[in-house]
Order: structure tokens, then C-alpha cells, then sequence
């Protein structure tokens, strides 16, 4: 299986970080109503977009082995062997996206931080 380059994963950033973002925001919305009106503890935003970050990946990537951004781009994710990736792998590669310079570790790694990490890579289908 071929590797996809830096244009498709950029790609898949941008589609897939504008999706955690809007629903990250109606979470947020959702959450700053019960605030309002019931007394709920307050939670900043950023971190529900974190944790909004960990689960979308974890739970696309766990079930499809892609997300939607990898869907628009027909790619996967994949182990080294080009097989699925183990259920720990995945894990590790949701977690590690919250590492805000996940990216800038691709010059260093022939990857990002969380493919690196994780022993995983993203593959043309």
C-alpha cells in the first residue's frame, strides 16, 4: 500500500478539525445552557475540544479505520504491517493529537508525531 503524502493529510486536518470544532461548539452551546440555567460547573471550551478531538478520532478510527477526511481523500489508517491497528494503537494515536506540535515533527520522523507514537500510517486505498 502506498503512503499518502503531506497534501492529503493537511486535507484531511483541515475537514476533520472543522467537524471536531463544530461539534465541539454545540457541545459547548449545549453545556453553557445547563450553566445557565441549572448552576452546572463550567467548563472552557478549549477543553471540551480536546476531549471532543480524542473521541471523534478514537471512535471513527476504531470502527472504520478512517475518519471523514480520510473518506473524502480514500485513505486509511493502517500498521506497519498494513494490517488493522490494535485497539492500544489507536489509543495512542487519538491521545497524541492533542500535542499541539504533532505536525512539526514530520521532518524528523517521515511522519507525524502520532504515527510515529502509535507504529501506525495513513495508506491510499
Amino acid at each position: 500500500m502506498k503512503n499518502v503524502g503531506i497534501g492529503t493529510r493537511v486535507l484531511n486536518f483541515v475537514v476533520d478539525t472543522l467537524l471536531v470544532f463544530l461539534i465541539s461548539y454545540g457541545i459547548y452551546k449545549w453545556h453553557s445552557f445547563y450553566v445557565f440555567y441549572y448552576g452546572a460547573r463550567d467548563i472552557d471550551f478549549y477543553i471540551i475540544f480536546w476531549l471532543t478531538l480524542v473521541v471523534y478520532y478514537f471512535i471513527f478510527e476504531t470502527i472504520f479505520l478512517r475518519t471523514p477526511g480520510k473518506w473524502l481523500s480514500l485513505s486509511k489508517v493502517v500498521n506497519l504491517q498494513d494490517k488493522r491497528p490494535a485497539l492500544w494503537q489507536l489509543l495512542v494515536r487519538s491521545i497524541v493529537r492533542i500535542v499541539p506540535i504533532d505536525c512539526f515533527f514530520i521532518p524528523f520522523l517521515d511522519g507525524t508525531l502520532h504515527d510515529f507514537a502509535s507504529r501506525t500510517k495513513v495508506v491510499e486505498i
